[in-house]
């Protein structure tokens, strides 16, 4: 009966190393999202430009559009900030959700490095993005005409990506839409 006992650490080592092999394999930027498929949860934020203004999730109807999770304490976002310039200069509605962030240093960001959104909600409290599930920044959803998320992608969305996961999507929908 003792000798069991020794066997033990051995049975638990394998099994550890069986469930991180498994983990290794997996992609961290394609996080299974239970919205995919299901319309943008409901929300009434203030825009980051105006103080004034609020908006829900009617704003993300109408039209394909991409909606991006960023912060100015994101590093992430600033190596994919000029792309999401780039892809708005092609003509790719972006709405931004300045998640956790102060306005002005917000305001001060988008000034310094362009403003590739058509409009930005601000989250401070990071309401909308506990709803939508999000991890982190940066984020980016691809919305349809109707507001049902029909990609979600953890992490700097660049060049690469845009071509392999958005891109085939975003046109699938303008097409449909």
């Amino acid at each position: 009966m003792n000798r069991i006992w020794l066997f033990l650490p051995l049975v638990l080592a394998v099994t550890l190393g069986v469930v991180f092999y498994w983990g290794l394999g997996e992609d961290p930027s394609e996080l299974d999202s239970a919205l995919v498929g299901r319309e943008v949860p409901s929300f009434d934020l203030p825009m980051l430009g105006d103080k004034e203004a609020s908006g829900g999730p009617e704003i993300l109807k109408g039209k394909v559009q991409l909606l991006n999770v960023w912060g100015t304490w994101c590093a992430a976002c600033r190596v994919e900030h000029p792309h999401l310039n780039r892809l708005a200069e092609q003509g790719v509605p972006i709405v931004g959700l300045n998640y956790k962030d102060e306005r002005g240093a917000a305001l001060e960001w988008l000034e310094e490095r362009g403003d590739p959104y058509t409009r930005v909600i601000y989250d401070p409290e990071g309401s909308l993005g506990f709803d939508l599930g999000v991890y982190g920044a940066p984020e980016t959803y691809l919305i349809d005409a109707e507001g049902i998320v029909r990609h979600r992608h953890v992490g700097v969305v660049d060049q690469d990506v845009w071509e392999s996961d958005f891109e085939p999507l975003y046109e699938r929908y303008r097409k449909d839409g």
